[in-house]
């Protein structure tokens, strides 16, 4: 598998990966329970307690992934690393980072920035480790993995806001994580909601609240968000996202035309076999 195919990849499994993701309720209002008590709405992830995981844990599915060939460079850099003093362990470890962030799998990446965040305390390094957990828990199903993934994002995002109080990079990737299960799903969205407040054009917290929005039934809320994003720049991710929204609401015509521009955008047979199956469905 070359680079190119690993991108495409990927953006498949996240946007395909919605469909598992979107049916939990994490931001209704909840109930009362049998008691009269409002029961507390479960966090977005329903993760589980966090295991011990490593990077060698994430190292092995991410190798996996990309094959031999592109590994290999990988390997070299490990046993480097293995063998290396304290004083040349950071530069093996940015250039493991960015070789990871190369073939895009940001699970090990993050295991990479964090080590370098831990030890050398610089705001871009506890961001860089933030937003790879977010988009590993996004990108994996794996019921041991998203806990830490999840955990670990909240911990270096919130170490990024302490040295820089007003990121708004900072508040976006502490806001995503806990509405994926860090802590409660509504502090996770006041914090979005706080970054689009500052910067209404703010792309990551605009993509995440539409798909919160959706994920909580408020559809004409999260097609709001994606065309507020598409206005800025065409992308499959919230093209994707727009459509599902206006199927939701029953907006055939709108969807199918968004489902077309999502085949254009991602020229990959299976995930256009997929979506010629969901505009079929809309034309029945």
């Amino acid at each position: 598998m070359n680079k190119k195919q690993i991108v495409v990849s990927a953006a498949v499994v996240v946007i395909m990966g919605y469909l598992y993701w979107l049916p939990v309720k994490g931001l209704v209002k909840p109930k009362d329970d049998k008691n009269g008590k409002p029961a507390m709405a479960a966090s977005a992830g329903a993760v589980k307690p966090a295991a011990n995981v490593t990077v060698d844990m994430v190292s092995a599915p991410a190798k996996a992934a990309i094959g031999d060939a592109l590994a290999a460079k990988i390997n070299g850099l490990e046993a480097q690393l293995k063998k290396a003093s304290d004083a040349d362990a950071p530069s093996l470890q940015v250039q493991l980072a960015k070789h990871w962030d190369d073939v895009n799998q940001p699970a090990p990446a993050a295991f990479y920035y964090q080590a370098l965040a831990r030890k050398e305390n610089k705001v871009q390094d506890w961001i860089n480790a933030g937003n790879r957990f977010n988009d590993a828990y996004k990108l994996t199903q794996d019921t041991l993995f998203q806990p830490a993934f999840v955990n670990d994002a909240a911990e270096a995002f919130q170490n990024a806001l302490k040295l820089q109080p007003e990121s708004l990079e900072g508040k976006t990737g502490l806001g995503i994580a806990y509405v994926n299960g860090a802590a409660g799903p509504m502090q996770g969205i006041a914090l979005l909601l706080e970054v689009v407040k500052k910067d209404p054009k703010n792309w990551n917290a605009n993509l995440n609240l539409g798909m919160f929005a959706m994920k909580s039934g408020q559809y004409e809320k999260a097609v709001s968000r994606f065309k507020t994003l598409l206005a800025q720049k065409q992308e499959l991710e919230p093209t994707f996202y727009l459509a599902e929204s206006y199927k939701q609401l029953g907006m055939k015509k709108e969807a199918i035309d968004a489902y077309q521009k999502c085949k254009e955008m991602m020229p990959d047979p299976v995930f256009s076999q997929r979506i010629d199956g969901y505009i079929k469905e809309l034309n029945n």
